[in-house]
C-alpha cells in the first residue's frame, strides 16, 4: 500500500445514493465494503462525512435563518450521517469509533487527538462527526484539520466525478482532465476543489489531495495502492 495512513471524505450528499434526501442504506453497504477492503490490508483510515443530504447551514441562512444556528444544525446532522456509517462499518465487521466535535457523549466520543491516533493504531477506523465544532467552518475544513492532527499522508476526496476537471465535466464536454495538478495551478484556474480556508491549510501543511469517484467499485483500494485514479493535487 502507498499510503498507510489515509483521510476520506465523503459528502453527505453521497450517502443519498438515487434518492433525493436522506441515506440509501446499500450505498451505506457499497462504502463499507470498500472501506474494508483496505482496512483489511492494514491501511488505518479515518472519515469525515458532510451533512448535506439532511441539513445545510448555509442553506437554511439563505432562507432567513441565523446562520450559526444553521451550521450547529449542519453539525448534528454529520453526526446522524457517522451513526449510521459505523453501523454499517461493524455490520461488516469492521471496529469503529466516532467522535464528534461538539459534546454528544451518550452517541459519540469527545474528539481527542491522541485518542484518535491511538484507535488508528488499534486497527479501528475513526469517523470524525460534528464538523470543527465551530460555525462558519465547512466539512471540507474539518477534514483537512482532522488529517493535520491525526497525521494522515494523504486526504482522499470521494466524489461522483473521477477527479479534477478544467471545467464542469456535466455540463461542458470539451472538459478536460487532470492527472496530477499543483496547488498553485488550482487556485490560478480558478478549479474548484475544497473551499479556500481548507485548501489553503493543506497546501501549507503539504497534505496532498486526491479527488475521485467512490462509487466505482474498486476505486479506493486501487487509489490506496498507488494507480493513477483521479486527480492528485500536491506542490
Amino acid at each position: 500500500m502507498q499510503y498507510k495512513r489515509i483521510l476520506l471524505k465523503l459528502s453527505g450528499e453521497a450517502l443519498m445514493g438515487s434518492r433525493s434526501y436522506g441515506i440509501d442504506p446499500e450505498r451505506l453497504h457499497d462504502y463499507a465494503s470498500e472501506i474494508k477492503q483496505i482496512t483489511d490490508r492494514g491501511v488505518e483510515v479515518a472519515i469525515v462525512i458532510g451533512g448535506g443530504n439532511i441539513f445545510r447551514g448555509v442553506a437554511g441562512a439563505s432562507k432567513g435563518m441565523d446562520r450559526v444556528q444553521g451550521d450547529h444544525m449542519g453539525m448534528l446532522a454529520t453526526v446522524i450521517n457517522g451513526l449510521a456509517l459505523q453501523s454499517a462499518l461493524e455490520d461488516s465487521g469492521i471496529p469503529v469509533r466516532l467522535q464528534s466535535a461538539i459534546k454528544i457523549n451518550e452517541v459519540a466520543e469527545p474528539f481527542i487527538r491522541r485518542k484518535a491516533i491511538r484507535h488508528l493504531e488499534k486497527g479501528r477506523v475513526v469517523i470524525f462527526g460534528g464538523g470543527t465544532g465551530n460555525p462558519y467552518f465547512t466539512t471540507d475544513s474539518a477534514a483537512v484539520l482532522r488529517a493535520i492532527e491525526i497525521d494522515a499522508d494523504v486526504i482522499l476526496k470521494g466524489t461522483r466525478v473521477d477527479g479534477i476537471y478544467s471545467s464542469d465535466p456535466e455540463k461542458d464536454k470539451k472538459a478536460t482532465k487532470f492527472d496530477f495538478i499543483s496547488f498553485d495551478d488550482v487556485l490560478s484556474k480558478g478549479l474548484k476543489v475544497m473551499d479556500t480556508t481548507a485548501f489553503t491549510l493543506s497546501q501549507e501543511n503539504r497534505l496532498p489531495i486526491i479527488v475521485f469517484d467512490m462509487n466505482t467499485k474498486g476505486n479506493l483500494l486501487k487509489v490506496v495502492s498507488g494507480e493513477k485514479i483521479g486527480t492528485k493535487v500536491n506542490l
